[in-house]
């Protein structure tokens, strides 16, 4: 029987012709049949694909046969399963682009990458590092790295969750001064599968954030050690058609429906066609097509 997975890798390097890479990641991909979205520029690439386990591994292989990513960061996770002709039924298609930043914080002029990553970034905690961490600083402060509608249905325990619907606020949301009572506190950038806090410690040390460290790999990694036994609570919310991932058969619910408050992990588009909200939702009403407050009280 096929067995269908994702993977799902970064990896921060110089590349000097990114649209020749992009034209052979295409091509590699294509010819394999996955499916998924692959991102590239000058600093590196990011991409998640799904399809067929060998495939997978043979398109893992040959990427890393180019040096510049040898040294990629990955991690795996089950697929839902593949349609009749082997493809993911995770993605819609393969979508792959070159992009002026591989993770839009639109602070492309901030960011500095070497052969061995990100240069001036925070300090790489793998999980029972952090565990360690934890357990010596009463002052340890976990910083949400993703958008904040991720965080509703899962997040480390007492996290500070910016206000952010796009990556791209995050900028303006450090530069406001609304957490620079946190610059002398050790802080802990966490996000799904480490990429974006790569770049986002090194944009909180540049404003002054003087201990800033990274969850290494992310809260996937994290939960591949520890699970729901740790310090993470709920579900981690996925841009693919899982829409989430549970870490154990006892997952707490945290996320509350928009309509009637219950605990869920679901969440769906509001129905108002010009809003790009995410809204949570219980199974009962997730067929009933929510609006999010805003639109709640116009058409009140």
């Amino acid at each position: 029987m096929a067995i269908s997975k994702i993977l799902l890798y970064y990896v921060f390097t110089p590349l000097a012709d990114p649209e020749a890479i992009r034209l052979w990641q295409r091509d590699l991909a294509e010819s394999l049949g996955l499916r998924g979205r692959i991102l590239l520029s000058a600093d590196g690439m990011n991409g998640t694909v799904g399809g067929e386990l060998s495939a997978v591994k043979r398109y893992l292989r040959k990427t890393r046969e180019y040096p510049a990513f040898k040294n990629m960061d990955i991690k795996w996770s089950e697929g839902s399963g593949l349609d009749e002709s082997g493809s993911s039924l995770d993605f819609p298609k393969l979508s792959v682009k070159v992009r002026d930043e591989i993770v839009s914080f639109g602070a492309p002029g901030e960011l500095v990458v070497d052969k061995n990553g990100v240069v001036g970034g925070g300090v790489h905690l793998a999980p029972e590092e952090l565990h360690e961490l934890v357990a010596s600083r009463k002052d340890v402060v976990f910083f949400d790295g993703r958008n904040a509608f991720e965080a509703e249905i899962g997040r480390f325990k007492n996290a500070v969750i910016p206000d952010v619907s796009t990556t791209r606020d995050f900028v303006a949301e450090l530069d406001s001064g609304r957490y620079d009572h946190l610059k002398g506190s050790p802080i802990v950038t966490y996000c799904t599968g480490g990429i974006r806090c790569e770049v986002l410690s090194g944009l909180m040390k540049n404003r002054g954030f003087d201990e800033v460290y990274q969850l290494d790999g992310g809260i996937v990694r994290y939960a591949e050690k520890f699970g729901d036994t740790g310090l993470w609570e709920g579900s981690l919310y996925v841009f693919d058609r899982r829409g989430s991932l549970d870490f154990g058969p006892d997952t707490p619910r945290i996320g509350h429906c928009v309509t009637c408050d219950s605990l869920t992990n679901l969440m769906q588009n509001c129905a108002e066609p010009s809003c790009r909200s995410q809204l949570v939702v219980c199974a009962e009403h997730s067929a009933a097509e929510p609006l999010c407050p805003a639109h709640v009280a116009v058409t009140a």
